[in-house]
């Protein structure tokens, strides 16, 4: 790779598979499975196919949180679809996200199957399906799916451009580092203007905007994001900040963290998740270990 002056685009852009980068092995330039592979189905009328990054998380928070308001219809089965080794470009996955991206969900409570993909998506199928986190008042709900819509619109900024330069790419370069800080300080200044004004992003109520938002903002001012806390200076943000550790402390959002997490520590890790029963399980096991 070079860098600076030395590199000049080729007149045609061609794949040179050997870029390098953590996700060089599953990045490609085309669509569709590359080998078949069945999807497992299990018995909730709910079954999600993800892994416990950000985007994922925010589906297994609303799953958690409907639960804990009491939506036994909600149970959901969360089976591990391991993204560094490409089981999102299998062909059972493949049906239900085209895009070939966790999370991927599909409702099988009705007569014919339902998928859902894009995280946001998800978030908003669930909030309409059981009338919770997505205010019924017009104003409201609009304020809600604005915020909803700008996470979408912003995270790929955050993600794919300053965690990819800054924790990812296979040497460190200081345009695009500099470049993606820049955005990723002035989303989080966009967020502590708007959380000082209110306890929750689209108001006084917690809703799917905040589920969207925090694994994203939240985790990366709590340090838990491409190790930058210190390199963005996130103590600035003390709006930020303070309704990173209130949806933090809720106990959904602390289980919804560890559903098909394979990373950090052992006792935050839940593969799978078929039962509720099952975080109690993961506990005794890291106790009785």
């Amino acid at each position: 790779m070079s860098q600076g002056n030395d590199y000049t685009p080729p007149k045609v852009w061609s794949w040179e598979k050997a870029s390098g980068g953590t996700f060089a092995s599953v990045n490609r330039p085309v669509a569709g499975p590359t080998h078949e592979q069945a999807l497992s189905v299990g018995e909730h009328p709910f079954q999600l196919y993800s892994m416990g990054t950000p985007n994922g998380v925010k589906v297994t928070v609303m799953f958690e949180e409907l639960l804990a308001l009491g939506h036994q219809e909600a149970e959901y089965d969360a089976w591990l679809i391991r993204i560094g080794e490409g089981d999102q470009f299998g062909s059972g996955f493949v049906a239900i996200n085209p895009n070939s991206k966790i999370p991927a969900l599909v409702d099988r409570s009705g007569d014919e199957p339902v998928r859902v993909f894009e995280s946001g998506a998800i978030l908003l199928y669930l909030a309409e399906r059981f009338g919770e986190f997505l205010p019924s008042e017009h104003g409201a709900r609009t304020e809600t799916l604005n915020w909803l819509f700008w996470q979408m619109g912003s995270a790929p900024f955050l993600g794919g451009g300053f965690g990819h330069f800054y924790a990812y790419a296979p040497e460190p370069l200081e345009y695009p580092i500099d470049r993606y800080a820049m955005e990723a300080k002035r989303q989080l200044d966009v967020l502590d203007r708007r959380l000082a004004e209110t306890r929750y992003l689209a108001g006084d109520t917690y809703t799917i905007a905040d589920m969207a938002a925090w694994p994203w903002y939240g985790q990366l001012v709590l340090g838990r994001l491409y190790d930058a806390a210190e390199f963005l200076q996130v103590q600035e943000y003390e709006h930020v900040m303070r309704w990173a550790k209130e949806i933090d402390a809720r106990p959904a959002v602390q289980r919804g963290r560890m559903v098909n997490r394979t990373f950090g520590e052992p006792a935050m890790q839940l593969h799978e998740r078929h039962d509720a029963s099952d975080f109690q399980h993961k506990t005794q096991d890291v106790i009785s270990s």
